[in-house]
């Protein structure tokens, strides 16, 4: 017989794990349908080991390969469906979007650090819907966007400058020029030409924002219970710094910047005109406004940054385009918006920035909030689905040598159609497709078109080497 003495928590743990097992059996009702095939997990803690925390979309790719287009996981009883599939996840989570909808709690982002107010982090529901409603009104397509065409050509030809003398601090100039015409958009508010105290504190809020979303950096999202802690307990000190990054988050939203004079068209100036505004309006409009930079600059940021990676390693790319622009618009002036229709070859660029180093590899999750199940598979109510859109744009079944930079793949040729187009994916689907998707969309194709015409893109050279950056 064993004694108590001799009882491991190990065996304690192994006979805990088969006493649940049981007692699932037994008690807990049948299934109506399997669940998706996926890696084999263990008891209690289910697939907690196999999470990924390093680049999750290669996890999620070769799942997709054993397992195909929904691979099914649990951790800690949570149950989590990656999709790998363009189709998969259009009829999920577009023609099922009153199902899929939803956003889980995030512990540390949304509610410690308070971006839970935020449109990515809001639950389905009427402040959802009101601040979805307050960025269509605005930039809800490209007639809206059109208004703000000048804005953003100004603001180019001035990042223009700023790389011609400065062209060492090209990430610098272009997260500058982000949040110069974004904040003119948002807020009406025109930039300091350097050093402007929003834009740095707009760019603290985000980058705070991205580490505490980050998937497993932050116990507390897979052990919930913890943000009850208090800030003395030992392995509590997330919440000291989840304090300190939600006064700058509160600053940012709740401080608006002064704008000299009459406003100018804005999002907030076009929100707030002709009525009394409640509380509740009032707080819409500005998360709203803070969506809008939250979102837009951070997108238009990286898609920019993966333009001039591209024209660096495919420098016959950067001829071609060139090349269009220079019979088009001529050696006399700079593109404009007017041009976008008579320059394909730059429009197919623009696309193929976005499939080839996709912005947000898996997206954000959707809760289901009803059960449901699809092509034969149980998915229920309070699973998570995350899209691996990184794989959807990499797929060599959709996109031929998807690792080559080649904007020719969305142009007809020799009576081939275009592959498929990515923003059929890149932006997010259903509900929670990025509201700003046309303005995002307008300032990287007026980056790609002026930066073009006026500069040819290289290679690093020191101490007479090239150096090669990494894709």
């Amino acid at each position: 017989m064993l004694s108590i003495a001799s009882v491991t928590w190990l065996d304690l743990l192994c006979l805990t794990g088969v006493g649940v097992y049981l007692v699932k059996q037994v008690v807990i009702k049948k299934n109506p349908a399997p669940y998706p095939p996926g890696p084999r997990g263990w008891p209690l803690i289910g697939n907690v080991l196999d999470m990924p925390r390093i680049k999750p979309w290669l996890t999620f790719t070769e799942w997709g390969q054993k397992y195909g287009n929904i691979t099914h996981i649990e951790v800690l009883g949570r149950h989590i469906f990656v999709l790998n599939s363009i189709k998969t996840a259009l009829e999920m989570m577009d023609s099922k979007s009153t199902l899929y909808s939803d956003r889980p709690v995030v512990p540390m982002a949304g509610e410690l650090v308070g971006w839970k107010d935020s449109m990515p982090f809001l639950p389905h529901g009427d402040r959802f819907r009101q601040q979805r409603k307050n960025l269509r009104r605005v930039i809800g397509s490209r007639t809206a966007v059109d208004v703000y065409s000048e804005i953003e050509e100004v603001e180019t030809r001035r990042f223009l400058k700023r790389v011609l003398a400065n062209p060492e601090k090209l990430q610098e100039h272009v997260r500058h020029t982000a949040g110069a015409i974004i904040l003119r958009i948002s807020h009406g508010y025109e930039v300091k030409e350097n050093n402007d105290p929003f834009v740095d504190l707009a760019d603290r809020v985000v980058v705070n924002g991205s580490q505490a979303a980050a998937p497993g950096a932050y116990m507390v999202d897979i052990l919930p219970f913890l943000a009850k802690a208090p800030v003395w307990f030992p392995g509590a000190g997330f919440k000291r710094t989840a304090r300190k990054w939600r006064e700058t988050l509160e600053e940012m939203v709740f401080c608006t910047p002064q704008v000299a004079g009459t406003a100018p068209v804005s999002l907030t100036s076009n929100l707030l005109q002709g009525s009394d505004v409640s509380a509740e309006e009032d707080h819409a409009v500005k998360w709203s406004a803070f969506n809008l930079y939250a979102g837009g600059s951070d997108t238009t940021v990286s898609a920019i940054y993966s333009l001039f990676l591209a024209m660096t390693l495919f420098p016959d790319v950067q001829k071609k385009a060139q090349a269009e622009i220079d019979a088009v618009v001529g050696p006399d002036r700079l593109p404009t918006f007017a041009d976008r229709d008579s320059l394909p070859y730059a429009e197919a660029l623009v696309k193929e920035v976005l499939r080839w180093n996709v912005v947000v590899p898996t997206g954000f999750p959707h809760r289901v909030t009803e059960d449901d199940i699809h092509d034969g598979y149980y998915i229920p109510k309070g699973s998570l689905v995350m899209p691996n859109i990184w794989f959807m744009l990499n797929n060599p079944r959709t996109y031929a040598n998807p690792e080559q930079f080649n904007p020719e793949r969305f142009l007809a040729k020799n009576g081939k159609e275009p592959e498929m187009e990515p923003r059929t994916a890149c932006f997010g689907f259903g509900r929670r497709i990025c509201p700003g998707l046309h303005l995002a969309d307008a300032s990287i194709w007026i980056s790609t078109a002026m930066t073009l015409a006026v500069f040819d893109i290289s290679k690093v050279v020191e101490n007479g080497v090239e150096i090669t950056p990494r894709g």
